[in-house]
């Protein structure tokens, strides 16, 4: 039987595979800006129509994301991180953060039963990054602390738990707040304590020292939740209101 004729893919379809390659492989990290169009029209050797239209795609995906006046900024590493980032919006942080929780506690005891050598060199690197980072400026620190977390869950060993983690993790840094609870931030217990459990092969104290990780970083949203009178409420609160949903283009970042 003769095989149907397929019709020739659109080059804006091309663009949009040449672009995504580009974030996937982290050339283009989440939260950067992308080259301005005259570049990347002159790069790929197409025409400004062809990049919008391959731009636009990106966008609708949630890929990308415009930011008037300043270019367009990277949003999501893949189509899961996009999809996720999409429902995490609808949610608010303490859900986020729960679930990012289980996946950590999870992912550490996952590690610690595990005896390789290069996940230590790794995870030492991290941590010798995120608390290097704590004297610096805001972003360089959130920059460090996302890293290490996204490294303790790598540890795991298992892609998917990765890729599923840190989806979570850019909804929920997108909405902690900026200023003084950004800088409590920086004393929050367990990272050393995570690494250390990893090394001597101990799941129960590895999934331990994540626990008090996470519980310090809600308590932090509980404080700041009470500042935030038209937020959700706070889940098991006692009166506190909870922390606005998560998202937007707009709104700060921190680590954890």
């Amino acid at each position: 039987m003769p095989e149907p004729i397929v019709p020739p893919r659109k080059v804006s379809e091309l663009v949009v595979e040449r672009l995504t390659q580009r974030v996937e492989r982290g050339e283009w990290p989440v939260g950067t800006r992308i080259p301005p169009e005259p570049e990347l029209v002159a790069e790929l050797g197409v025409g400004r129509n062809t990049v919008r239209e391959a731009v636009r795609a990106l966008e609708h995906a949630g890929i990308l994301e415009p930011r008037r006046g300043d270019g367009t900024y990277v949003r999501a590493a893949d189509g899961l991180d996009a999809a996720l980032n999409r429902r995490a919006r609808t949610t608010d942080a303490f859900h986020v953060l729960e679930v990012r929780g289980i996946l950590e506690r999870g992912a550490a005891r996952a590690a610690a039963e595990r005896d390789d050598p290069g996940v230590l060199a790794r995870l030492d690197a991290a941590l010798a990054a995120q608390v290097a980072a704590r004297a610096g400026d805001e972003d360089a620190f959130q920059a460090a602390d996302v890293a290490f977390h996204a490294e303790v869950v790598r540890a795991a060993g298992n892609p998917l738990l990765a890729d599923l983690y840190d989806g979570l993790d850019h909804a929920l840094v997108r909405s902690f707040p900026s200023g003084e609870q950004r800088r409590h931030h920086r004393a929050v217990p367990g990272h050393e304590e995570v690494v250390a459990a990893i090394r001597a092969n101990d799941p129960a104290a590895a999934e331990a020292a994540v626990a008090a990780t996470i519980a310090t970083v809600r308590a932090h949203l509980v404080e700041a939740a009470r500042g935030a009178p038209d937020g959700p409420d706070v889940p098991g609160g006692s009166g506190a209101r909870g922390a606005r949903p998560t998202g937007g283009a707009d709104e700060s970042e921190a680590g954890a």
